[in-house]
């Protein structure tokens, strides 16, 4: 048997980490196995549509590298591939459960519902299966508006589930859940079942609140005789132990962790933790390492948490061993978004940057030094471990200042400052450390930079390190 895995978003939005590592772990699974992996819009629930959320769907997996064999955009001897699309389908195997008496229509109004909620009923009370033929077609031949409701029998249902074993319901547990709605769309939970058997998929791959309405599924799988799909069911994505990663907690999806500077091969890399760790408990992976590393007997039952500062870590990784030319081209847009940063040397500036930060973003804040020099905090002179102080930099500074002065523009690169300024901490007779650090902050008025005083140096250049550095003594001397 082919494996067939499919990721089946609903185009509701931006696509949330937990659809990411939905698509990526069903990815890797027919990936491993030799298998197809496909897409499929479920778009039946158009008060929930986002116009351009189906295109956002689409770029974000080819951004990601999750490509598949047959989608919407890209066809296939397969269907379907937008639910929509194909109402009266979806209609037409309702009504084959109705014969079969696996379904019936309900013409029960809203009031009448919200009456049984308010007696006290947790689900639907079975009314309309009381109906006659006659009393049905009546209705039906008047207009009177309908839902498709699957007759659940009693009994139990059991089936097996790869990552949490055995799992066993009563069906007096589940509700007679509508199949086709007014609209005559197809609900999920009808709509799944029937894409799945006919775009011959043979693992399903969903979250594990699904865990206890899959037997309802199961039922109408085994009403119309079809072969049910093998089952993996994923733990939730947690913000901590007792909040699952929403919206409202902050930056959730795919497209936010891309506009705050995250590299798409490390988001993917961080996505596949969430639940499972390969046998060698490698951490970094490219996608084809993950694909040769997956296994079900890796995913864990136990909800993930997730953990920012891991993945931006994972992120430092990844801006680290990009090839100097790729990081400079992906720096130049946030330095570009950085007020003034155009008048220094982009190639410098990203050279002293790319082992200094985790994402793109703080490149921000680690160049804001650039055009933000203003009054600060002379504490920062003082360092105990460099055994520095506000004095030693009211002693050292104008003589620092000289050295500056008398190197030629041509000189003003960081070998040179660095030989000079070395050379002066030794004829005062302090260690370079000392020199360097008072320096530096009178340079940028920082605590922390992207580099070094001789490396800034050059970046300012020597007129706006002269400027600096004698407004650094004034505020040493007010």
């Amino acid at each position: 048997m082919k494996i067939r895995t499919r990721f089946a978003p609903s185009p509701t939005g931006f696509l949330h980490v937990g659809g990411l590592r939905t698509a990526l772990y069903a990815y890797l699974y027919a990936k491993k196995n030799n298998g197809d992996f496909i897409l499929r819009i479920e778009d039946t629930d158009q008060a929930r549509y986002v116009e351009g959320a189906v295109e956002l769907i689409y770029s974000t997996l080819r951004d990601a590298g999750l490509i598949y064999s047959e989608g919407p955009d890209i066809g296939g001897q397969y269907g379907p591939y937008i639910q929509s699309l194909r109402k009266l389908d979806y209609l037409k195997y309702a009504k084959i459960l109705v014969e079969q008496g696996d379904a019936y229509y309900c013409f029960c109004s809203k009031e009448r519902l919200e009456e049984l909620k308010e007696q006290g009923a947790t689900k639907y009370d079975k009314h309309c299966l009381s109906l006659s033929a006659v009393e049905v077609e009546q209705k039906l031949a008047s207009g009177v508006p309908y839902v498709i409701r699957q007759n659940i029998k009693k009994g139990v249902s059991t089936y097996t589930d790869l990552v949490f074993g055995e799992i066993t319901i009563d069906n007096d547990e589940l509700e007679d859940n509508i199949l086709i709605k007014a609209d005559g769309l197809p609900t999920y939970n009808f709509a799944n079942v029937v894409d799945d058997h006919l775009m011959n998929i043979t693992c399903v791959m969903r979250g594990n609140e699904y865990l206890s309405s899959t037997p309802k599924y199961n039922l109408l799988y085994d009403a119309f005789g079809w072969e049910r799909p093998i089952y993996i069911h994923l733990p939730q994505i947690m913000k901590d132990a007792q909040h699952k990663l929403s919206k409202r907690f902050g930056s959730v999806s795919y497209a936010d962790f891309i506009n705050q500077g995250f590299i798409n091969k490390a988001i993917l890399n961080y996505v596949a933790l969430l639940g499972w760790s390969p046998k060698n408990n490698q951490e970094k992976m490219s996608l084809e390492e993950m694909v040769e590393l997956f296994s079900v007997e890796g995913i864990s039952r136990s909800n993930a948490i997730f953990d920012l500062d891991k993945m931006r870590w994972l992120n430092s990784l990844y801006i680290k061993e990009l090839p100097f030319d790729e990081f400079l081209r992906s720096a130049t847009t946030w330095l570009d978004k950085s007020c003034a940063y155009n008048k220094y040397n982009y190639a410098l500036l990203a050279k002293l940057i790319q082992g200094r930060i985790e994402t793109y973003e703080d490149i921000i804040e680690k160049v804001a030094f650039l055009d933000e020099f203003t009054e600060y905090d002379l504490a920062l002179f003082t360092n105990i471990k460099q055994k520095t102080s506000i004095e030693l930099a009211r002693q050292i500074l104008p003589q620092v200042l000289e050295v500056i002065i008398n190197l030629e523009e041509t000189e003003f690169v960081n070998d040179a400052l660095y030989s000079s300024l070395s050379a002066l901490a030794e004829q005062v007779g302090i260690k370079k450390g000392q020199l360097f650090w008072v320096t530096r902050v009178a340079l940028t008025g920082r605590e922390s930079t992207p580099g070094g005083a001789t490396e800034l140096a050059e970046l300012l250049g020597k007129t706006s390190s002269i400027a600096r550095i004698k407004f650094s003594i004034d505020l040493l001397n007010k």
